[in-house]
């Protein structure tokens, strides 16, 4: 029977009943917000958490507090820089090593309309971190979850957000070489890429037991918006003139619910690749219903064909194909 879940449901409500005993869960990004409360569900529901993030000290902490209020002492975090694949392919080959299958790839880092910067590859660095970083993990993690899939089933989740509506990917000039930058076009872009990532790994690995989710976590006052200034904020209508956020605005802890239901709701066993918001399938929509309701996904970003092209044009740029 469908559980009850919506726009205020928490992570921790979400794995109420769920055992994830002798599973093990990646989750990136969780050194603040969103991530902190993923993993400390998926931690209360048994499964081993792994965090990988670029400040191992910064992490300690989290996974300190994680185990106290969980009683799961069998989280722990790891070194890993998703702007440096050098970085990435490390953390993925050593964890491979290890034999260990991986039942949860939570894809949940992510930075938001930053000044022009490029990553240690010098890719455009939203695109590069948010979706090739990601790309490059899941491809070198593909083993351990080839191993769980053959056992029982693998999710990958990947964090989306309406912010996709802003651009469709651009696959002639990913890195903004031949155009100005925009920051929020380049978030736009690395948004519908990841969920485009999503929809393609679920359409190649499913056969072999992975199947994967794009989400929408809602929005979230978090580190995120860091880049950001205060007064952009009141632009956007993200605050009021006091700086109280506006009504509809998620906590942390209700914004990781929906990545959290992908990765562990009995009702999605054998389904997947679409687009998620508020623990439930989104519904397509258009520009100028989602400007007004921020609900729904916009059909660029579930597009087979485009999911198709951005793979092989990722491959191109990290200069590595993935095993079929």
């Amino acid at each position: 029977m469908a559980r009850d879940f919506g726009h205020g449901t928490t992570a921790l409500e979400v794995v109420e009943g769920i055992d994830l005993s002798g599973k093990t869960v990646i989750v990136t990004g969780a050194s603040s917000g969103l991530g902190v409360e993923t993993a400390r569900a998926l931690a209360k529901a048994g499964a081993k958490v792994v965090l990988p993030g670029r400040s191992p000290d910064k992490l300690a902490g989290v996974v300190a507090d994680i185990k106290a209020s969980t009683g799961n002492d069998n989280v722990e975090a790891a070194e890993m820089d998703l702007g440096d694949l050098d970085s990435v392919r490390r953390f993925a080959d050593a964890f491979v090593a290890t034999g260990e299958p991986l039942h949860l790839l939570i894809n949940n880092a992510g930075i938001m309309a930053t000044p022009h910067r490029t990553t240690a590859q010098g890719f455009e660095s939203q695109f590069g971190t948010n979706h090739l970083g990601h790309f490059v993990l899941f491809a070198h993690l593909l083993p351990a979850l080839e191993k769980a899939g053959a056992n029982g089933g693998a999710r990958v989740v990947a964090l989306s957000s309406t912010g996709h509506r802003i651009s469709d990917v651009d696959l002639d000039d990913p890195n903004f070489e031949k155009s100005d930058y925009h920051k929020w076009i380049a978030y736009g872009r690395a948004k519908t890429a990841n969920a485009l990532f999503a929809l393609e790994v679920d359409k190649r690995y499913q056969g072999k037991g992975i199947r994967a989710f794009s989400v929408h976590p809602g929005g979230i006052m978090t580190g995120l918006q860091r880049d950001m200034d205060p007064e952009e904020f009141k632009t956007l209508g993200w605050v009021d003139e006091n700086g109280n956020v506006r009504d509809g605005f998620k906590t942390p802890e209700q914004g990781a619910a929906t990545a959290t239901w992908c990765a562990t709701a009995p009702e999605l066993e054998g389904q997947g690749g679409f687009y998620c918001e508020d623990c439930q399938r989104a519904e397509p929509t258009d520009l100028e219903t989602m400007s007004k309701t921020h609900r729904g996904v916009i059909p660029h970003a579930q597009d087979p064909a485009t999911a198709s092209a951005l793979w092989t044009k990722s491959e191109e740029m990290v200069g590595e194909r993935v095993p079929a």
